[in-house]
């Protein structure tokens, strides 16, 4: 699922010219950012960091990740690459530490999305182990220190900017890994309610899903040191925003606030400049004025735990081992499937709402976190029995038995 300007109608209003003022861009922030409709489609985002299989302490250099991906390598990493699709269509992207990705296509059903994912990433792991790699099975790189492969002006520029803050901007952009689960924003009347239940959920759902306790080789005392790492990057873009009010208005708000973290021009310096906001910019904080195209840009360099893409796309989960990525993909699209189960999640998650670094560190060793996830995935689990066509076949087991263990661990 993407927020592509060319397949929005609404973005014709906007001309790709100069920004003049701030009311413009806010308005186009919540034109694009928030699409109205039913909620019907779903998507999925799969992150793995790459090892070598006989040492995953080892050094990964750009050219055997190359020959592991082959052309399916996307161009920031060969220029002149075809990217292919991957066989069942999702798109492979890599990150700059040269952490893996792969993106379904949106789609209505979620038996399908399960299934192309999973049949695409079998094929991308067959792939890396033919190359002597393997994909890593946390949320964050147990075993290397921060190094980036991606020799791009972009991520040059964002390092740059995230180090005058300290590590955990490197550790962000080049070791952590996670599932990205993408919804619909639904009806304008909704938005807010499926915004705030998202957010309210957060905490439970990374307790639950907690998967990176380990960092350069030693244990951190962090449940998810993913979570913690993404906190504290750079924390006016990483962290949750307000639930109160409208999320429409705040997110476009808290986007023309935010600060720049890299300028898009010509040659390989695309640093900006320490603090300056694009609402700045459309003062007259640089000599060139912005365009709607800077501003799509400067969109995409927020990460905060829900992100507003059109879609709202969830952050906040660690990588899963194996198969895993299913258990929190089917949990969320069975729970905000329905409108009248969307309350319901919001009343059950109320109690764990803002608890994003209690989840963080202690997982569902917290008890008003392991109080709601039980409550919340025994609704998940008989939401998905009740779905047709197979879907729920398992998942509900799993689902249930992947978190009597977490709690048992506890």
């Amino acid at each position: 699922m993407s927020a592509d300007r060319s397949a929005d109608p609404s973005a014709d209003e906007f001309p790709t010219s100069r920004v003049r003022t701030r009311a413009e861009a806010e308005a186009y922030v919540a034109s694009v950012c928030f699409k109205h409709g039913p909620p019907r489609l779903l998507g999925v985002e799969l992150e793995w960091t790459v090892h070598h299989r006989s040492d995953p302490g080892r050094a990964l250099d750009a050219a055997t990740l190359v020959a592991a991906l082959g052309p399916h390598a996307p161009r920031s990493l060969v220029p002149d690459s075809p990217q292919q699709a991957l066989p069942n269509g999702s798109v492979l992207t890599v990150e700059p530490g040269g952490q893996v990705e792969i993106s379904s296509l949106p789609t209505t059903s979620l038996r399908s999305l399960l299934s192309v994912v999973a049949a695409d990433s079998d094929y991308l792991r067959r792939r890396v182990e033919r190359a002597g790699l393997v994909l890593g099975d946390s949320g964050i790189d147990p075993h290397r220190h921060p190094h980036r492969i991606l020799q791009v002006p972009r991520y040059r520029a964002m390092e740059n900017a995230f180090d005058r803050i300290g590590l955990d901007g490197r550790l962000m952009m080049c070791s952590t890994a996670g599932v990205q689960v993408c919804l619909d924003a639904g009806e304008p009347d909704r938005i807010a309610a499926r915004w705030n239940a998202l957010h309210a959920l957060g905490p439970v759902m990374i307790a639950a899903f907690a998967n990176s306790p380990r960092l350069f080789g030693q244990d951190t005392g962090w449940a998810s040191t993913r979570t913690r790492v993404l906190l504290d990057t750079d924390p006016p873009r990483t962290r949750p925003g307000p639930t109160k009010g409208d999320p429409v208005t705040g997110w476009a708000r808290r986007m023309l606030d935010m600060s720049l973290v890299c300028r898009r021009r010509d040659g390989d310096d695309w640093s900006a400049p320490a603090g300056l906001s694009f609402a700045e910019w459309i003062h007259g904080g640089l000599p060139d004025p912005p365009t709607h195209d800077d501003l799509d840009y400067h969109l995409t360099t927020v990460f905060p735990p829900v992100r507003a893409r059109g879609y709202l796309e969830v952050r906040y989960l660690d990588a899963q081992s194996g198969t895993n990525w299913m258990l929190p993909t089917a949990a969320l699209a069975a729970l905000f499937g329905d409108e009248s189960v969307v309350d319901k999640v919001a009343v059950m998650a109320a109690p764990a709402a803002g608890r994003w670094v209690h989840a963080a560190r202690f997982g569902l060793a917290d008890p008003v976190l392991a109080r709601c996830a039980r409550e919340i995935f025994d609704l998940a689990c008989r939401l998905l029995d009740r779905l047709g066509d197979g879907v729920g076949d398992g998942l509900s087991d799993r689902l249930a038995e992947h978190l009597a263990q977490r709690l048992a661990r506890a």
